[in-house]
């Protein structure tokens, strides 16, 4: 069976399709592989969509405090630029704490560049992302209804 290459993710909105990066942040594929495969992204909602910024996503207690079980990953930086569309981890202050939560840039975000973890781009369905519901929380949120991986 060959490496998954390509993240489902079913919204309520849509399908969106994001090429995965291992060439970029190995680590942080495999973590968002796990995740998707074992069925931890399934109703989880986008609890912060920014106009204009990004859409994020990934934990579980709706409030961008939580995560997984799983131990915090360490920072994969590069420099592949945050433009729209570009798939990114969301962290704390300290670089090393990537866990589950996500974001996708709706925008271009240059000041984001090299200090989080670029691991995919959306090659299909941006207008889905796009179609969220915005706010800090969104009074009512966007989910994601399943995610999964194809080789």
């Amino acid at each position: 069976m060959s490496e998954p290459s390509t993240l489902v993710l079913t919204l309520d909105t849509g399908e969106v399709r994001i090429k995965l990066r291992p060439d970029l942040a190995p680590k942080h594929v495999e973590r968002i592989v796990k995740l998707a495969d074992d069925g931890f992204y399934d109703g989880v909602i986008f609890h912060r969509v920014i106009d204009g910024f990004m859409a994020q996503g990934g934990d579980p207690s709706g409030t961008g405090m939580g995560g997984s079980k799983e131990p915090n990953l360490a920072q994969e930086f590069s420099s592949e630029p945050h433009v729209r569309g570009v798939c990114s981890m969301a962290r704390t202050n300290d670089p090393n704490t990537a866990n589950s939560q996500f974001f996708i840039c709706l925008d271009d975000a240059s000041f984001l560049d090299r200090q989080y973890t670029v691991w995919g781009e959306v090659v299909e369905g941006m207008d889905h992302v796009d179609a969220l519901p915005k706010g800090e929380p969104p009074r009512n949120p966007g989910k994601i209804v399943k995610a999964r991986t194809e080789a």
